[in-house]
Parts: C-alpha cells; sequence; structure tokens
C-alpha cells in the first residue's frame, strides 16, 4: 500500500507536471485567439471609417453636381472678386465707372469633337470671325483666344452651345455705364487694369490704391447738366453744320466744372483706337485763338489800373489802325468816339488798341501770366494743350489785345473770365470733389473792377448794339462775350466763341460754348429782340449764343433746384 502509494504520488506529480506543461499550452492558444478576435474589432472599425468618409464624398458630389455650374454664376464669383480700381461717381453719387467680372473665350483644342459642326456654330454668333483661321488654329494649337472681352449677350450664346472645348477665362472689365457722355474726361485703362488716359490715368494711384476702403473718386461733375448741354450743343452742330462743337461750365466761386463736353465723342467702353483729331478734347488740349473775349482782359486791366473808368470816351478812333507793315480794321463801320464799355458791347477792334496802348505791353505782359493765360495750366488730365510760345515784338501788343496772335486752351479762357466777374480772385478749375474751401486766394483784379466788368458784360446781351442778344434768358441776368476768329493753321475755318456767366440763387457759373466751323443757318428762325427773323450771318452772336442760350434755358432750373432756390413748399404748390 504503501509502495502503491509512493507511486501514486510520484504519477500524480508527473500528471501535475504534465497537467501544469498542458496547461501553459491551452492558454497559449487562447490568447492567440483572444488577438485575433481584437484584430478583427479593428478591422471592422476601419471599415467603418472609410464607408463613412466615401458615404460623405459621395453626398459632396451629388450637391455640386446638382448646383448651377454656369460660370456667370454671380454669387460664386462674386465671393472671391476683389475689384483692382475703385468705383468713380459724379458729384450726386451717380455711378460713371465700375470694375465688373467679365470673360474671354478661349478653345481647348484637344477637347472638340466635331470641328465642322463648332465652326458653324460660332460663324453664327460671331459672323465677323475667320473660319479658316480658327480651323487652322485648332488644328495646330491646343489653346488659342477665340473672342476677347465677351459681352454678357456673347458669353451667354456661347455657353448654351453646350461645347466642353469653349473654356471661360475671368477678367476684370471696367465699365462706363455713360457710354460716351464722359469719354474726353473719364479715359480708359488697359487690360493690365493701369489707367491709360483721362481721369483713370491721373488718378490712377488713388484708384488702385484705395481699394480696401470702398470710397469711390467723386467728381466735380454732374450727369444731368452733362447730358442737357451734350444735346444742346449736338442740335447746333446739325443746325450749323458745324464740323465739332464744345461746351465747359464751371462754378466761378471754386473752379468746379460740372460739365466738360467735347464733340464728337465715342464710347469708350468700345475701347476703339481712334486718331481722328477731331476727336480731341477741344476745352482742354486744342488751344486756339479765340478772338474779341480777350478785349475783356484788356478793359479790366485798364479799368484795375485807374487808365480809364466805364464812361471814359475815346475820341476820334479810326476804322483803320497801321502797325507796323500791317493794316488793322473793325469789321463794320463805328462811331469816332465810343465809351470804354461801348468798345466792349460793340466788339471794336481799333477801340481796344487804343486802350491797350496806354497800358503798356510790360504791364499787359504780367496781367496775362497772372491769369495763367499764357502757360500750361494745372488740371486733374494729362490731355492738357500748351499756348504757343510768342515773342513781345512789334505789334504784338496790340493784336493780342483783341484776341489774335495769342493761342490759349478755352479751359484757361474759362478760368480767366471766372477770375474777372468772382470779384477778382484768381481760379483754378478742378474736377475732383474734395469738399475743402481755399481760404487763401489770390487777388488779380479789385472787387470794383470785377463789379464794373460784370455791369460792362451784361450790356453785351442786353444792349441794342450788343453781339449776344440771343442768350437774354429772363430770370437768370445773362452776361458775356463773343469771340469770333479763324484757325491759326487755316484762316478759312472759324473758331466761334461764346462766354457767359449767369446767377442762380447768389451763385455764378461761368459757360463757354465753342461751334467748330459753322456755317450760316439760312433756314433758321430767330426770334430776335421781339422780331422773327432769318439766319444771314455766321459770327458768334448767331450760332454759339443762340446755341448758349439754349442751354442755359433748361440748366438754369436744375441748378437752382441744386442751390435750394425753391423749397419743398414751392415745388408742391406749383405741381398742384
Amino acid at each position: 500500500m504503501k509502495k502503491r502509494n509512493k507511486r501514486n504520488k510520484k504519477i500524480n506529480l508527473n500528471q501535475k507536471s504534465f497537467f501544469f506543461e498542458d496547461y501553459l499550452e491551452t492558454n497559449l492558444n487562447f490568447k492567440k485567439k483572444n488577438l485575433f478576435l481584437i484584430s478583427e474589432d479593428r478591422i471592422y472599425l476601419l471599415f467603418f471609417f472609410f464607408v463613412s468618409l466615401i458615404f460623405l464624398f459621395a453626398i459632396k458630389i451629388t450637391i455640386v453636381s446638382l448646383q448651377n455650374n454656369n460660370i456667370s454664376n454671380k454669387d460664386s464669383y462674386l465671393t472671391y472678386f476683389k475689384p483692382l480700381r475703385n468705383d468713380i461717381v459724379d458729384r450726386n453719387g451717380e455711378l460713371l465707372s465700375r470694375n465688373i467680372q467679365s470673360f474671354h473665350a478661349a478653345i481647348r483644342s484637344d477637347l472638340i469633337k466635331d470641328k465642322k459642326n463648332l465652326l458653324v456654330k460660332i460663324k453664327i454668333i460671331f459672323p465677323e470671325l475667320n473660319s479658316e483661321k480658327i480651323l487652322n488654329e485648332i488644328n495646330n494649337k491646343n489653346y488659342f483666344y477665340l473672342k476677347k472681352r465677351l459681352t454678357e449677350d456673347e458669353k451667354n450664346k456661347l455657353w448654351a452651345l453646350g461645347e466642353k472645348g469653349i473654356l471661360f477665362e475671368p477678367y476684370q472689365s471696367r465699365i462706363y455705364p455713360q457710354g460716351g457722355l464722359f469719354s474726353h474726361i473719364l479715359g480708359q485703362i488697359d487690360n493690365d487694369n493701369y489707367g491709360i488716359s483721362g481721369v483713370e490715368k491721373y488718378f490712377d494711384e488713388d484708384l488702385k490704391k484705395n481699394t480696401k476702403s470702398h470710397n469711390p473718386l467723386q467728381l466735380t461733375l454732374d450727369t444731368n447738366l452733362q447730358y442737357i448741354i451734350k444735346n444742346e450743343i449736338n442740335k447746333s452742330i446739325d443746325i450749323f453744320k458745324a464740323k465739332g462743337g464744345a461746351g465747359l461750365l464751371m462754378d466761378a466761386e471754386n473752379g468746379e466744372v460740372l460739365s466738360l463736353v467735347s464733340l464728337p465723342d465715342y464710347n469708350i467702353n468700345k475701347r476703339n483706337n481712334i486718331k481722328d483729331k477731331n476727336y480731341t478734347n477741344k476745352i482742354t488740349k486744342s488751344i486756339f485763338e479765340l478772338g474779341s473775349i480777350f478785349k475783356t482782359f484788356t478793359i479790366a486791366l485798364a479799368l484795375d489800373n485807374d487808365i480809364v473808368e466805364p464812361n471814359t470816351l475815346i475820341k476820334n478812333i479810326p476804322n483803320k489802325i497801321k502797325c507796323s507793315k500791317y493794316t488793322i480794321s473793325d469789321i463794320k463801320k463805328f462811331p469816332d468816339n465810343l465809351t470804354v464799355e461801348d468798345i466792349v458791347i460793340r466788339s471794336s477792334n481799333i477801340g481796344t488798341i487804343m486802350i491797350a496802348r496806354k497800358i503798356g505791353k510790360k504791364r499787359y505782359q504780367n496781367f496775362l501770366n497772372n491769369l495763367n493765360l499764357t502757360s500750361k495750366i494745372k488740371f486733374e488730365l494729362d490731355e492738357i494743350g500748351v499756348p504757343l510760345d510768342f515773342r513781345w515784338n512789334k505789334c504784338k501788343l496790340e493784336t493780342v489785345s483783341y484776341g489774335h496772335g495769342i493761342t490759349t486752351t478755352p479751359l484757361q479762357a474759362a478760368a480767366g473770365y471766372a477770375s474777372l466777374i468772382n470779384g477778382g480772385y484768381l481760379v483754378k478749375p478742378t474736377l475732383y470733389k474734395n469738399n475743402k474751401i481755399e481760404t487763401k486766394k489770390k487777388r488779380v483784379i479789385s472787387e470794383k473792377t470785377s463789379s464794373d466788368i460784370r455791369k460792362i458784360l451784361r450790356k453785351v446781351v442786353t444792349e441794342k448794339e450788343g453781339t449776344a442778344s440771343l442768350a437774354n434768358i429772363f430770370g437768370y441776368e445773362v452776361s458775356g462775350k463773343t469771340g469770333t476768329s479763324q484757325y491759326y493753321e487755316n484762316e478759312n475755318k472759324n473758331i466761334n466763341t461764346f462766354i457767359s456767366f449767369f446767377s442762380s440763387y447768389k451763385k455764378k457759373y461761368i459757360l463757354l460754348v465753342i461751334l467748330d466751323d459753322p456755317q450760316i443757318a439760312r433756314d433758321l428762325v430767330y426770334n430776335y429782340r421781339g422780331f422773327k427773323i432769318k439766319g444771314t450771318r455766321n459770327e458768334a452772336g448767331w450760332n454759339v449764343v443762340y446755341t448758349s442760350g439754349k442751354i442755359i434755358e433748361k440748366i438754369g432750373p436744375i441748378l437752382a433746384i441744386n442751390n435750394n432756390e425753391f423749397t419743398y413748399s414751392h415745388v408742391v404748390k406749383k405741381s398742384n
């Protein structure tokens, strides 16, 4: 028994040892099994994660595919559209210039399946394009521009073709909602959004650097006044068969230009390359001998230096006068004795020369320089003319005194007149509306002289012998001086000018009107001092004065309302 027990113990020990080894093996297998189970969980987790991602991407693709993919979609592009240039507006906030999103049309040749079919469709939309050239480019170029600077209508027509090979390349375009109304002022930009002419060039840096502030560039111009003045000058060009015309409206106190018209003009949205000199800005760039309007400067200087008074009698005025080898005469016979104001009213060349000789060359020269009439004027355009240089030799004082032998721009002449009638302070014309009042002003003549000049020029319009009766519009006290002269480069062509000023609710305005080589309007019936007469003459008093009267008649009420001359109650009362 004892031996058996001992043997059993050994067996049990051996079994225990065996069992233990067996247990270890079993336990290891169990651990391997658990490790396998954990790996499967991770695989499921990763699988779920990737399936979710695929599901999300599928939803996104579906949403995008259902959206309107039209490239002209405004919301999608305006989100990223940052104008490279600020807006330009007039004095009332009317939009004159703005950057918008536009497109070029390009072709990717490798995406074109049916070339002939595409060419037929393109020819229908753009009949002016050369089909052979387009086909050649499709065959030899992988990418080329079909047409640059598409209009909205052209873009929509191309898009409607549904052709994958036609691509639309976005760019920023500058548009001018008023078309040609301000073409001579606003100018243009190039394809890289740099100003190349007009206001766009002069204010180029300001228009580009202030885009973050979104503050538009405000000009002194008034769109309504510009339209009326342009329309009336266009009518007169037709009536008098003129080659062109121009007009300038300026505040005589601060030099703000409310309107600047030069005709013919052009639509700046079309970006045409115009080489015809007739399209030159006649107000700022062209230089003219403006004739008798210079007589006003002569008389103003004589009055200011106490050489004469308005009623001083100039005696024994001849009909002709000899100056060196030249003979100067008046266009018609005047009385032998004329007062100083009568010399202006009747526009006597000889009477003006006699007064100029009393003034002297040096004083006259300094006066014209002080009025900025003989050198290049500062203005917010690069298109500025430079008066021709000349020597003050024999007879120069005499001829300059009545406006011959001296050139200047109409802008300078208008600014000079503003200085004469506003109390005697020098006026610097401007297009920039900065609302800052200049406190320090340069005086060029006395207040008394300015008052005398205003009275004399008023009589040019009201007196029987005056040359500007057709501009006597009731309610505006129109005054002014006419000028009829020849081109300094072509004596067979006339430049007829009338510089007027009128009042509207204590504000004075200068209006200059020019007609380029007008003809007699024989069928036009004038209302001349209560009589109906037909046109038989070609002086300024019979064409530009007539035009100025029509303009003042229409713009006067607008200026009066702008200046608060009429209250709201008056307007309501009148309308009822």
